[in-house]
Parts: C-alpha cells; sequence; structure tokens
C-alpha cells in the first residue's frame, strides 16, 4: 500500500491489502455516555459494540460531497480471503480500543462489551460492492453473532442479488441522471445500473432504506422531490434517511460551509418528502442532522 494513501488514512486501521477499520465519532461518545449514533435510536444497534469497516479501499464514483480522500487504493495484487478480513477487523477493532483504557469519563463496563463487537457497519470508505466475496464476507460475521449493514452506491445490482445483509442501504443524492452526472461524477454514467439496484431492493429480504444526502442548493427543490418520490416507488424501501451534507474533509475542497443544511431544513424536506411519498415521518436526530421515515404497511 502506497506512502500516500497510508498518510491520508490516518486513524484507520489497514486490514490486509485493501480493506480498513476505524472508530466512528459515535462509539467514542457512547463509551464516555455522551450519546449515541442515530442507528442506535432508529434501529435499535448499540454503538459502543459497532465496528465500522470497508472491504474496498477503492470506489468507482468521485462524489463532490465525498468527505475521504477520492483517490484510494490503485493496483493492489489479489483479494483476501473472507475470513480473513473478518478476524483482522476485529484484532484492528480491539487495537484502536486499547487507546481508551486511559481516557478520563470511559464506562469500563462499555469498554468490555466494546472488545465484542456484535454489529458490522460495512460502509466505512470506498465502494464495498466492489469486492467480489462480499456475500461470503457477510456470512462470515453472522457466524460470529453480528448484525450486518450494508451501506451501497447502487451502481453494482448484480452483487446486490447476491447479498443478505440484515440491513441494506442505498445511499443517493442524485434524484435523475443529469444530477447524478453531477453530484456523483462517475466518468461514465451508472444511472441505469443504481435504478436496478433499487428493483432489487424491492425484492431482497433485508431490511431497506434508501438514505439520500440532501446539499443545500443541489438537491433540495420541489423537482428534487418528485424525482426521490419516483425512486422510492421503484424501490418500497422500509424507511427513507433524509440527512443532511456536512462539509468535512475533502467535500471542502469542492463545496461550501453554506451548502450545508441545518436540521431544520431537513424536517422541512422530509414532511414534504412524506406528503409524496405516503411515507410517515416516524423519528429524527437533530445533532446528526437527520430524519427518519417509515412505509406505511
Amino acid at each position: 500500500m502506497n506512502e500516500k494513501l497510508l498518510s491520508e488514512l490516518k486513524g484507520y486501521q489497514i486490514v490486509g491489502r485493501h480493506s480498513a477499520v476505524k472508530t466512528c465519532l459515535w462509539l467514542k461518545k457512547s463509551l464516555k455516555d455522551e450519546g449515541v449514533c442515530y442507528k442506535q435510536k432508529f434501529y435499535g444497534i448499540r454503538s459502543h459494540r459497532c465496528l465500522q469497516m470497508s472491504p474496498a479501499l477503492m470506489c468507482n464514483q468521485s462524489c463532490i460531497y465525498c468527505w475521504r480522500p477520492l483517490e484510494l487504493l490503485k493496483g493492489f495484487k489479489g483479494w483476501d480471503e473472507p475470513e480473513f478480513i473478518v478476524e483482522e477487523s476485529i484484532k484492528a477493532q480491539h487495537r484502536l480500543l486499547s487507546g481508551f483504557h486511559g481516557t478520563a469519563g470511559v464506562n469500563r463496563k462499555k469498554l468490555e462489551e466494546a472488545y465484542k463487537p456484535n454489529q458490522v457497519a460495512i460502509s466505512l470508505i470506498g465502494e464495498p460492492t466492489l469486492y467480489p466475496m462480499l456475500p461470503e464476507l457477510i456470512e462470515e460475521y453472522k457466524k460470529r453473532g453480528f448484525t450486518t449493514f450494508l451501506v451501497t452506491n447502487g451502481t453494482n445490482p448484480e452483487m446486490l442479488e447476491r447479498v443478505n445483509p440484515t440491513q441494506l442501504y442505498i445511499s443517493l443524492t442524485a434524484f435523475d441522471e443529469e444530477s447524478h452526472l453531477t453530484l456523483n461524477r462517475p466518468g461514465r454514467s451508472n444511472w441505469d445500473k443504481i435504478l436496478r439496484s433499487l428493483e432489487v431492493m424491492r425484492d431482497n429480504s433485508s431490511r431497506s432504506v434508501v438514505r439520500l444526502t440532501l446539499i443545500r442548493g443541489y438537491n433540495m427543490d420541489d423537482k428534487a422531490i418528485r424525482g426521490y418520490s419516483e425512486l422510492i416507488e421503484r424501490a418500497e424501501p422500509d424507511f427513507i434517511e433524509a440527512k443532511a451534507y456536512m462539509y468535512l474533509g475533502y467535500s471542502r475542497l469542492r463545496l461550501k460551509w453554506e451548502n450545508m443544511p441545518e436540521h431544520s431544513d431537513i424536517v422541512d424536506f422530509s414532511r414534504k418528502l412524506a406528503e409524496c411519498t405516503g411515507y410517515k415521518v416516524k423519528m429524527e436526530s437533530e445533532p446528526s442532522r437527520v430524519v427518519l421515515l417509515e412505509r406505511v404497511k
């Protein structure tokens, strides 16, 4: 792995040739009883027992809102086996947690529990469906008692037909092909594949979520709401997450502070989207600037 990539990924634990693990802000906050991730509030996972990882330090898009470095892994040789990635990712989580033993205010019981993660978020960096043994990876985590949340950009419908995570996310910012080319910058349009992935989601037995990353000035007007409504109708997800773009990291090179919506903007958008889709607003998390909408069955 090249030195430039390693320097860009400070705070990450590199696993094998193409995977990585990193503790998130909410795990740290949970260990100090300072709050939990909105996913704990929405879906019941335990923030301090969540392992956040990626099996693919690479991506097929260059989204303008991505806060991670866009030039990821190139030229590596060979794919690591799923069992190796799972075992080494747990070890990497242990190494990351070791630094909390001397930290003031840490809940010792939670820290002990954190060494036994039971939830994996396959979403850290890159596009996980590029890892060719993703179905086997998910099953390896399940064998160890993990719930599995998979987050994808929806550009690999063939892979989505093969996976069965606990919860499947398709993350959208675009609401039509034109906005896809502007916001996701795929080089060559993947829009047909994204549409197919939404159809695959509809037929998948996993709990399903469409996450909308909302950027002021780009995808929050009435045209966007109509476009998203058509996509939601195609996918029929159990839930919609309407979440604010956050002005962080490398995205600051491409966007401005004023492109980051306030929580009140997300609430207003969600109410309009609910009216258009028939979904109902279920709950919200102001610290994360996210609103959860639920399908009315």
